[in-house]
């Protein structure tokens, strides 16, 4: 018996969906991923996690943002611990402290869990690829927007956390930008553990001494606001130039009253984003250099992704802020 054309056609559209109905689904119900960061707190960090979630959505794999709500690279070591012992598919970390991380890391890429660093990296460690900003060129960059507007001249003082290894960077480069300024000298360095009122202490008491900066590089996220506040409150909004980092909403606001003059701005969503389909990949061996990641004689994805900066100011503060994407901000 002869089957019409109309007929053929439903028994092929038949015999494809019950073929793809048989194929096993790329991503698995099991399919976890755990991203290890500090200062979770932060507005930083909820903007890091928006991206996580959206990547997760998009392919329809679970995925969550845990660490401490302070800095702590101790109680960030335990999450990323208890992390590995959950044994998921894979694990973003933004490394607090490099060193102690280094040991961990290897453990867990021993245990065949894919460990990709976001943010603050820990470079000597096993970590298969660090996606984030050039921290020596962002550092340049601050250096020079301070010396210029310095114009060449005066002491200045440095916020930022001594031990990770992303700021050291940025000093670094702040350090090689400010050798094109000979008149300019860095006179105190101020470890604020991501903490905004440790900058306010300890500028509030800098300014009423007789060590008075004439410029401040905040290198981290919470120092420029705890600085912009300790100048405000004794008069000094605008009078003494603040090159801040990162975009949280109270350093826009500070910029936005002339406290802040300028600030070099990450993008932790889009790490994130990428960070996790990195892992993903990773965990599936989607790309087919080698056979398999946890053998290869190289990586198979690129050893670093940088995200890129921007600088902003009140020159382009409104049109950066309307060009940024409402995102939700996750607890």
């Amino acid at each position: 018996m002869k089957l019409c054309r109309s007929q053929i056609s439903l028994l092929a559209i038949f015999l494809t969906g019950w073929l793809a109905s048989c194929q096993q689904p790329y991503h698995q119900p099991e399919e976890r991923y755990i991203f290890v960061a500090f200062n979770t707190s932060l507005p930083y960090w909820q903007e890091a996690e928006a991206g996580l979630n959206d990547a997760a959505k998009q392919m329809g794999v679970k995925a969550e943002l845990t660490g401490p709500s302070a800095f702590s690279p101790n109680e960030e070591l335990t999450a990323f611990q208890q992390a590995i012992a959950q044994k998921p598919s894979g694990i973003l970390l933004s490394a607090s402290n490099p060193e102690i991380f280094k040991a961990p890391i290897s453990a867990a890429i021993q245990q065949g869990i894919p460990v990709i660093c976001v943010d603050a990296d820990s470079p000597e460690s096993k970590r298969v690829l660090f996606v984030g900003t050039d921290n020596f060129r962002a550092g340049q960059e601050s250096g020079k927007r301070l010396g210029e507007l310095l114009g060449g001249k005066g002491n200045i003082v440095v916020v930022t956390i001594p031990s990770q290894f992303n700021l050291g960077e940025r000093l670094r480069g702040a350090n090689e930008a400010l050798r094109k300024f000979p008149g300019i000298k860095i006179v105190k360095t101020i470890d604020d553990k991501g903490d905004p009122r440790i900058a306010y202490d300890a500028i509030s008491a800098l300014i009423q001494s007789k060590d008075k900066p004439d410029g401040i590089l905040c290198l981290e996220a919470s120092g420029g606001g705890g600085v912009a506040d300790a100048l405000h409150r004794v008069d000094l909004t605008g009078k003494i130039p603040i090159v801040s980092f990162d975009k949280d909403p109270e350093t826009l606001d500070w910029i936005q009253r002339g406290a802040i003059t300028a600030t070099v701005v990450q993008k932790p969503y889009v790490m994130s984003y990428y960070g996790l389909k990195f892992l993903d990949d990773l965990h599936h061996n989607a790309v087919h250099e080698f056979k398999d990641w946890r053998t290869a004689p190289a990586s198979p994805i690129p050893a670093w992704v940088d995200t890129g900066t921007a600088v902003v100011d009140k020159n382009n503060l409104a049109v950066f802020r309307e060009a940024l994407t409402a995102h939700p901000r996750p607890m």
